[in-house]
């Protein structure tokens, strides 16, 4: 069960197995469970947010008295999951984020392992991504994007993340829905943010998708110009128009969430799914949903594992057209 003898050995044991711990909380008291969190990505990006405020308001709810984070970035997650897998097998006291970009990772690179091999615990939040251009872009509206897509995709060169990741994802599903064959992209992508925002502030390219938070400062400043963006409905203090109201039928959430380690036993699965369920339903979490533009959209257990599969399958069709697959 999760408690602080466990917690201990499967500590010393990951540092054995060469992991480097990136934080370590304090005890906030004896009767909670110390956790590990691994997110298999580089520290800053949207995988190891998610991470640190999962451990923020798992310690602020008094729902873990500790928690270790260990980064292991690489190819969309695709270089720590084997790691997740063989390292941290029976942990019961372990998490390791994830999301749909590392279905789309799995799928491009051909991975070895999948996410059939963790145990499901919850899917967490969904953001919603953004398709934005240069203030000074002759797109005004994303009819026009769409216009220039169908005279000449190869013309209209879009930055994003890693190829098969959820931007790219999004690109393949509007030019499915417009007519336009998705080979014929010209699709730009970057490892991270930072770089494919400076291609979109240098005229490099067309234009970008990504998680609207990644673009929300210079689109704020006026740098970058919001066409439409891929949520449900409008969203309070964005003044832009879904996609479906563009005219684009297409909808997407780039959503992630955490899972346990192969091997875990239904004691210890059940006591992670009540932890996080407790997490997800408090203030606090809901505070920084909202502070970070994060969708709740909480599914566990056994129908979290179908929606995996569905989507998995859904993802693996849509990576087939851009010929990633």
């Amino acid at each position: 069960m999760l408690n602080r003898r466990r917690f201990l050995m499967s500590t010393a044991a990951a540092g054995a197995a060469g992991f480097v711990a990136t934080h370590l909380t304090p005890a906030l008291g004896q009767d909670a469970p110390q956790i590990q969190i691994f997110v298999p990505a580089a520290p800053g990006g949207g995988w190891d947010q998610t991470g640190r405020t999962i451990d923020q308001v798992l310690r602020s709810e008094k729902l873990i008295s500790g928690s270790q984070i260990t980064n292991v970035g690489g190819a969309g997650g695709t270089v720590g999951l084997p790691q997740f897998i063989s390292q941290w097998k029976g942990k019961g006291n372990s998490l390791m984020v994830a999301g749909m970009v590392m279905v789309g990772a799995i799928i491009a690179n051909k991975s070895a392992n999948n996410l059939s091999e963790v145990t499901p615990i919850a899917r967490l939040t969904g953001e919603f991504e953004a398709l934005v251009v240069p203030a000074d872009s002759p797109f005004k509206t994303a009819g026009d994007f769409v216009a220039a897509l169908k005279a000449d995709p190869t013309k209209v060169p879009v930055a994003g993340g890693s190829a098969g990741g959820s931007d790219h994802i999004l690109f393949g599903l509007i030019a499915k829905t417009v007519g336009v064959p998705a080979t014929n992209l010209s699709y730009v992508p970057f490892a991270g943010g930072g770089e494919a925002l400076s291609a979109l502030l240098g005229n490099q390219v067309a234009a970008g998708i990504s998680g609207f938070g990644e673009f929300s400062e210079q689109v704020k400043a006026g740098a970058l110009r919001l066409l439409a963006i891929s949520a449900d409905k409008r969203q309070d203090g964005i003044d832009a128009p879904t996609m479906k109201e563009a005219g684009i039928d297409v909808e997407l959430f780039n959503w992630r969430g955490v899972f346990a380690p192969p091997g875990v036993s239904d004691a210890d699965k059940t006591a992670m799914v009540t932890m996080i369920e407790t997490m997800a339903k408090s203030d606090a979490w809901a505070a920084e949903c909202k502070n970070r533009n994060w969708t709740p959209i909480l599914l566990t257990g056994d129908d979290y594992a179908k929606f995996l599969v569905d989507d998995t399958a859904r993802i693996t069709a849509i990576l087939k057209d851009l010929g990633l697959a």
